[in-house]
């Protein structure tokens, strides 16, 4: 057999790929998923616990601060140890957490899962990247990021739908324990496909094409010298900070200044982050050429940031308030491609996994930040100013995507083609 046919042969299938691109998605959801299912149940235990809105928020900083600190360290974690069992350990923990969270008899215990959900969710960009990254397909990379992003945005749209009809029924400690039993629900599946998740970089160089034994950079921390690469954090940090307001605090707020009913207000995060995926496959499209990527983000957040502005000083009818949510989650996920797309291109060879790890702790703290500024404005009835301060983030959002291209241009020279 010639070589070439050798590795025509050992190519990854579409449905070896198909397979483990829908895996990684479905861990990837509930990733999503349980970072968001204490936030809809707020009002349950702003009551159950005596606390305020700046104390639940405080429960969310920890969250995302150990969140960070696991995710800058966990490339090096999933390097050695290999993606499977840090995905494995992560999914464990998100299930105890939830049961913690469920069990927990005051608000000290609220926080203790916070850090053991927080630790859970920080393995999941390493692990994710490099199960695709070493085994899809070169041809199939770009679906398998926007699976990936697609499945985080339903894995957000489900938490408030599940938890809060349960916490309606029965309570939310029965809906965070069953938040927690689906958490090891998906850590079953994914064990029992436990072989399609594992790691042969022998095979993987010969089925993918790439080269895994190139040499490494000598200079192991130098990527933190590429002044694009700190851009791309900052642009991360404001991103998160507009989705932890979102997903925390603006439904509330938005319910308050137009009248909107409890189940509706839950409704609202759900419509944002459906209609978000949806505008992700739009925005995967537009984005073939990279070139247009900072266009796309600067359009994609310049109509959010305008649908917020009108949430925050017109009037609008109840039932009208989901669906201008649902136009500024449509309008945030086009943008969602071409954001990720701005890490790539600001990525030097030999880097990828520690640029990622950086920039995506902005992430985390932006979240963890976001709640300890929002939250104060909430208890003190300035809902128009939670949803105003949305709408400058996202505008902040723009500049900074383009501040991203300037200092690359200056300082990284790019190839012909991404």
């Amino acid at each position: 057999m010639s070589a070439t046919a050798a590795t025509s042969s050992a190519t990854p299938s579409l449905g070896s790929d198909a397979k483990l691109i829908g895996l990684v998605g479905l861990a990837h959801a509930i990733s999503h998923f349980s970072q968001l299912i204490l936030p809809p149940l707020f009002l349950w235990l702003k009551d159950a616990f005596g606390v305020s809105y700046t104390e639940l928020g405080a429960v969310l900083a920890v969250f995302f601060v150990v969140s960070c600190a696991v995710q800058a360290a966990s490339g090096f974690l999933v390097d050695r140890l290999g993606p499977r069992p840090v995905l494995f350990v992560g999914l464990g923990c998100l299930g105890l957490a939830a049961f913690v969270y469920a069990l927990a008899p005051n608000y000290w215990v609220l926080l203790a899962g916070a850090v053991l959900a927080g630790a859970g969710n920080g393995v999941f960009h390493p692990v994710d990247y490099t199960l695709f990254n070493r085994k899809v397909a070169v041809t199939r990379l770009g679906h398998a990021y926007s699976v990936h992003g697609i499945t985080g945005s339903l894995g957000w749209a489900l938490a408030p739908v599940f938890v809060v009809p349960i916490a309606m029924a029965w309570g939310w400690r029965v809906a965070l324990a069953a938040a927690g039993a689906l958490a090891l629900l998906v850590l079953a599946v994914l064990w029992f496909n436990r072989g399609t998740l594992a790691l042969d970089v022998k095979a993987v160089q010969q089925a993918t094409g790439r080269d895994e034994a190139a040499p490494a950079a000598t200079d192991t921390f130098g990527f933190l010298r590429i002044p694009s690469v700190w851009m791309c954090f900052g642009f991360f940090f404001f991103y998160a900070m507009a989705i932890s307001i979102v997903q925390t605090f603006a439904p509330a707020a938005a319910g308050q200044l137009h009248a909107v009913p409890l189940a509706m207000v839950a409704i609202c995060l759900t419509v944002y982050m459906v209609t978000g995926a949806v505008g992700m496959v739009a925005g995967g499209f537009l984005v073939s050429d990279p070139s247009r990527c900072e266009r796309l983000v600067g359009i994609g957040f310049g109509a959010a940031s305008l649908v917020a502005l009108a949430l925050a000083l017109a009037e609008f009818p109840p039932g009208l308030v989901p669906v201008l949510f649902g136009a500024m989650g449509f309008a945030t996920g086009i943008a969602g491609p071409s954001r990720d797309l701005l890490v790539k291109r600001s990525t030097p060879a030999n880097a990828s996994g520690r640029v990622y790890g950086v920039v995506y702790a902005g992430l985390d703290i932006g979240q963890a930040i976001a709640p300890l500024i929002f939250g104060p404005l909430m208890d003190h009835g300035r809902h128009e100013a939670v949803i105003l301060g949305l709408a400058l983030v996202q505008g902040v959002l723009i500049v900074s995507a383009f501040n991203v291209r300037r200092v690359r241009r200056e300082a990284l020279p790019l190839p012909a083609s991404v």
